[in-house]
């Protein structure tokens, strides 16, 4: 499986923070906001991915990650001049995904839970058709919400409904599969001028092919796109690194349980870090696993 890490956008509910930095390299507590939907890829056993974003911010994001091969990736980077809705992402990395399946996640969403690894793991070998995922929120109306029967499959897609038939919002991970560059080369542009993924998601609704797999009680999704969710989602982390002394979304971390590494570059990636506390985790996460 390939992923996608979608990166674009301009930041504008961030501004003036974002007017000089890309959105995704905020920092959400102690480290860059990309480094949390690139773990959620790294966990789901991914390893060639590409990164969209803006001509502007894609090379500040390049200078962070370079070309992957230090957490034993490959990174790709292409650009998306203007928005074009997500489901444009699947026509600008086409090359990159070849025949196989994605895995799309925005940049700008954090996720963590009880889990997750086996829940990404089992979603990547298994998926025919789409695979969603459903968190309940308290303000259905304000999203797009999934309506699933007893066996889990999608039975309807409601967008901001008025009268939420759910609680359920569909959040900003999704796996398809190789069908879905030709649905999405063959969608109309919205009103709005954009490649909607809702449309994608209908697409394989009609087709019986959608499930959503509901995240539930006890998991976090916080999308840090405004400034009040962006300070949210790192006392969100802040709390739970200082109680439970582990690291969330740590890539290096990551990399190294995935088998993607071994301790040694571990170690090396973080003694390129001496004075911070994130890179003194690291050389101890190196020399645990040993």
């Amino acid at each position: 499986m390939k992923g996608i890490l979608l990166a674009g956008g301009h930041g504008s509910r961030l501004h003036p923070l974002t007017l000089a930095v890309s959105k995704q390299l905020l920092p959400v507590n102690d480290k860059p906001m990309i480094y949390y939907p690139l773990s959620v890829l790294m966990l789901a056993g991914i390893r060639e991915i590409t990164i969209i974003s803006t001509p502007h911010d894609l090379p500040q994001i390049r200078r962070l990650l370079g070309d992957g091969a230090s957490l034993g990736l490959r990174l790709d980077y292409v650009e998306q001049p203007v928005p074009g809705g997500l489901a444009e992402a699947f026509i600008l990395a086409a090359d990159n995904i070849g025949d196989d399946p994605v895995a799309l996640v925005l940049g700008d969403n954090v996720f963590h839970g009880h889990n997750f690894y086996e829940i990404l793991q089992s979603a990547a070998h298994d998926v025919d058709g789409c695979v969603l995922f459903g968190y309940p929120v308290e303000d259905p109306e304000r999203y797009g919400v999934g309506v699933t029967d007893a066996e889990g499959r999608l039975v309807s897609i409601e967008e901001k409904p008025a009268r939420p038939s759910s609680n359920r919002a569909i959040v900003g991970l999704y796996f398809y599969d190789n069908d879905v560059i030709d649905i999405a080369k063959n969608l109309r542009p919205s009103p709005r001028g954009e490649l909607e993924i809702t449309d994608v998601n209908q697409h394989y609704l009609r087709r019986g092919k959608a499930r959503l797999i509901d995240l539930g009680r006890g998991f976090a999704w916080l999308d840090a796109g405004t400034p009040s969710s962006l300070l949210a989602a790192g006392q969100y982390v802040s709390v739970l690194e200082q109680r439970q002394g582990v690291r969330i979304a740590c890539v290096e971390e990551v990399a190294l349980r995935m088998g993607f590494i071994d301790a040694e570059a571990c170690e090396r990636l973080g003694a390129r870090l001496p004075a911070s506390s994130y890179g003194a985790y690291v050389r101890s996460i190196a020399a645990e696993l040993a």
